[in-house]
């Protein structure tokens, strides 16, 4: 079963002034589609080395296998989670935050100003998503069925290297 952390980045949110609902839609898709069991969630605030120990502490210390960032990715002077993401992460996975933009282009041109990133530190996956509820269930439409083969090269569980191969002989990338 696959082990995920939702990390919500929100000065208000964090000071109790809103209640979060990317979170919770997160959460939601998170358990339906992935099976996975949430290990951890929390509200931070657009703190940038707060976001960034939290991330290290997930991945090193919890081994979760996905963390899940919403919020703090646009151009706000107080969105720091992608230099949060990029300064834990060992690896980038750009085609994840490639394939939400994409999408997400062909809803609104704002997608262009999305900074959200992906990489890998250990076997852990970090993902940013955007802060909106909506703009979180898109994003996450479209790379969750990644995901779980994703996680399985990470771990290096048994079989993972033969269905990439065969998948990747089907056609179905990888």
């Amino acid at each position: 079963m696959i082990t995920v952390g939702i990390l919500t980045v929100s000065d208000r949110g964090a000071r109790g002034e809103y209640e979060d609902k990317s979170g919770p839609v997160i959460q939601e898709m998170v358990a339906e589609r992935l099976e996975a069991r949430l290990a951890k969630y929390e509200i931070v605030p657009d703190e940038i080395e707060l976001i960034r120990n939290t991330l290290i502490n997930w991945a090193d210390e919890m081994g979760l296998d996905l963390i899940l960032t919403t919020g703090g990715t646009g151009f706000a002077p107080r969105d720091v989670t992608p230099e949060a993401t990029k300064a834990v992460i060992e690896r980038e996975a750009p085609g994840l935050a490639e394939a939400m933009r994409a999408e997400s282009l062909k809803v609104t041109p704002h997608a262009m100003l999305s900074r959200a990133v992906a990489g890998i530190r250990g076997r852990t996956l970090i993902v940013n998503l955007p802060g909106s509820p909506r703009a979180v269930q898109e994003n996450l439409e479209t790379i969750l069925p990644a995901l779980p083969h994703g996680i399985e090269l990470l771990q290096e569980l048994a079989g993972a290297s033969q269905r990439h191969e065969h998948n990747c002989r089907e056609g179905l990338g990888g």
